[in-house]
């Protein structure tokens, strides 16, 4: 077991800083409280100088660090006496089921999110702006650009997340499922 090196520290931090937020923000849903609870988990990590056996290690007690610092805050004082939290919501995020489905999807967008990144820009910005829900014809409006480019972009940018994310099909079909 080895502590991080500050090089490794700031890598773990960056890649998965983002992902980590969102899925403490599925428990508190207060991303600004969420982002709080995610820094004081690295800053745990470095200050204590917390050891780990490898990279999975890593992120494992990272998602489960993160898990328990959101039931504490949902548990808090200050929770309890500023917001109305019901037992049985607080129960079925303690369970392992909900745990490991969040940190599943955390990775899946993740993995699509860094999927978009690698498209042209103009790829990546109509497939997040679809990804929000938004109709070719608003997305046409809000860019000014015609609808048919919308469509070809859109064309461009699958066939090129295609072979980026087929390895995940499966995944996200599984996902998919969990959700509904």
């Amino acid at each position: 077991m080895k502590t991080l090196t500050l090089k490794e520290y700031k890598y773990t931090f960056d890649s998965l800083y983002t992902s980590l937020c969102l899925f403490a923000n599925k428990y508190i849903e207060n991303l600004e409280a969420s982002e709080d609870l995610v820094q004081d988990v690295f800053i745990k990590i470095w200050e204590e100088k917390i050891a780990f056996n490898n990279d999975i290690a890593i992120k494992s007690y990272l998602y489960t660090a993160v898990k328990n610092q959101s039931l504490d805050y949902l548990k808090s004082a200050y929770v309890r006496t500023t917001q109305s939290l019901d037992a049985v919501d607080i129960s079925k995020w303690e369970t392992d089921p909900f745990f490991h489905r969040e940190v599943v999807i955390s990775d899946i967008n993740h993995m699509l999110e860094k999927a978009i990144t690698a498209l042209p820009e103009k790829c990546a910005q109509i497939i997040k702006m679809s990804m929000k829900g938004m109709s070719n014809p608003e997305i046409s409006e809000e860019l000014g650009i015609s609808l048919n480019t919308i469509k070809l972009q859109k064309k461009i940018a699958y066939k090129r997340l295609r072979p980026l994310l087929k390895d995940y099909f499966l995944l996200f079909a599984f996902i998919a499922e969990l959700k509904q």
